[in-house]
């Protein structure tokens, strides 16, 4: 789809929801006015740098910080944040310390001046900048949350720095996807869908585990994003695992050992190295500790 056509579909998708903006009285708190203020009046449909610039749905807004599951402990990270609604909402809403990166410098001025009229400028910075310069980079790589509404091209150039985030961060967009980085979950606010992921820790590869009683097994391990596969070799004997899963930094499959008991091992990976608790039974739990070969 070329620009043009692009922008097109955007300003009928737009106006066949209705106007955005303040639905109530608390929106006026939560969510800047689109509208701007006296000193910008932003368009929606804008040009912007490799982007055009159209307000976030209020619903949307709050329903990508839900599925975040945003609290008061995170840091969450709005790239491309245009008025500052997401960052404004994250804090207001969800008590979260948030961070918004705006190329445009009077759309980011005007986001200060809602940050301002918002009350929250002790948990929101508006930071005037490219997301993809590297120091940029650098500070938005310690968030937890990240949240986004950009082209897909321009998600697939992030994804790579996305998927070098810490094991857990929650990576949330508003209508476009990560391509191949198939979602954890999709979901829809009026008629507009958005996506959410964890990032997957690296778990590539062969390792060797030790039961805390005796056991010795290699597993080897095959990743794509968060999906796995692979096989266990215990006491001369491969088979594949069952249920094998990946999310954040925890671990998990189902395997039959060789007395034929189905056994299920939970943990976490930490680098090259994996603690994890075994169950074979209700009340039958061991320790089990591995390490990348």
């Amino acid at each position: 789809m070329n620009r043009r056509h692009f922008l097109a579909a955007l300003a009928a998708t737009t106006s066949s929801l209705g106007p955005v903006g303040l639905s109530t009285p608390a929106f006026a708190q939560d969510f800047p006015n689109p509208a701007g203020d006296d000193l910008y009046k932003p368009m929606s449909g804008q040009s912007g740098k490799d982007v055009v610039w159209v307000p976030t749905p209020d619903e949307m807004v709050r329903r990508m910080l839900e599925r975040a599951k945003v609290t008061k402990e995170d840091l969450v990270f709005d790239l491309g944040c245009g008025d500052g609604k997401i960052p404004i909402a994250a804090a207001r809403l969800f008590g979260a310390t948030a961070k918004g990166i705006e190329y445009n410098p009077e759309m980011a001025a005007l986001a200060r001046r809602n940050t301002e009229r918002a009350g929250v400028t002790d948990r929101v910075e508006i930071i005037t900048g490219d997301i993809f310069d590297p120091q940029l980079q650098a500070r938005f790589m310690q968030a937890t949350v990240i949240t986004t509404y950009l082209l897909p091209d321009l998600n697939l150039k992030l994804r790579p720095t996305l998927l070098r985030m810490r094991p857990g961060t929650r990576v949330v967009t508003h209508a476009f996807h990560m391509g191949e980085w198939e979602p954890d979950e999709t979901f829809n606010v009026e008629h507009r869908d958005g996506y959410s992921w964890i990032v997957p820790t690296n778990v590539a590869g062969r390792w060797e585990l030790r039961e805390e009683d005796g056991m010795d097994a290699s597993i080897d391990l095959v990743q794509r994003y968060q999906r796995i596969g692979g096989t266990i070799t215990l006491k001369g004997r491969t088979q594949p695992l069952l249920g094998p899963f990946v999310q954040g930094d925890a671990i998990g499959f189902t395997f039959v050992d060789a007395e034929g008991q189905v056994r299920s091992l939970r943990g976490t990976v930490k680098g090259d190295t994996l603690d994890a608790r075994l169950r074979f039974a209700p009340a039958a739990v061991t320790t089990v500790k591995g390490r990348r070969a």
